[in-house]
């Protein structure tokens, strides 16, 4: 795991459908299967900076700030528990899978240094 980068829990279940690429602008995360209405949960505490529908491509979206470096991103939701301003607890329920602004099912998920998008994988424990 990168230093300095904390500890990361996986925001749902699924099994991983779509990795993240450096060279695909459309891979800049990870896509994680689910089902309506499963739960999404905070990677790490933070500070919910974006909470809506408002991004092209990303359905109900949350996005949260968990330090000067670090933002962690879910898209794709069916509803989302917080708003703008919430401070989250790590493992926290934050929104519900969906498949808004997607043809399926699925949680979109992305972890941002330094604005930057990088590899969830690198971050994430082990499956």
């Amino acid at each position: 795991m990168p230093s300095g980068s904390g500890h990361w829990l996986w925001p749902t279940q699924g099994r991983i459908i779509s990795r993240y690429s450096s060279t695909d602008p459309l891979r800049k995360g990870i896509d994680l299967e689910g089902k309506s209405g499963d739960p999404v949960v905070a990677a790490q505490s933070g500070s919910v900076v974006y909470a809506g529908s408002g991004l092209a491509g990303y359905g109900e979206l949350v996005i949260i700030k968990h330090n000067e470096q670090f933002l962690s991103a879910y898209g794709h939701n069916s509803k989302l528990l917080v708003q703008e301003g919430d401070s989250v607890k790590s493992g926290q329920k934050i929104a519900e899978v969906g498949s808004s602004g997607t043809d399926s099912d699925k949680l979109h998920f992305e972890i941002r240094l330094d604005g930057k998008p990088v590899d969830p994988l690198q971050y994430l424990p082990k499956k």
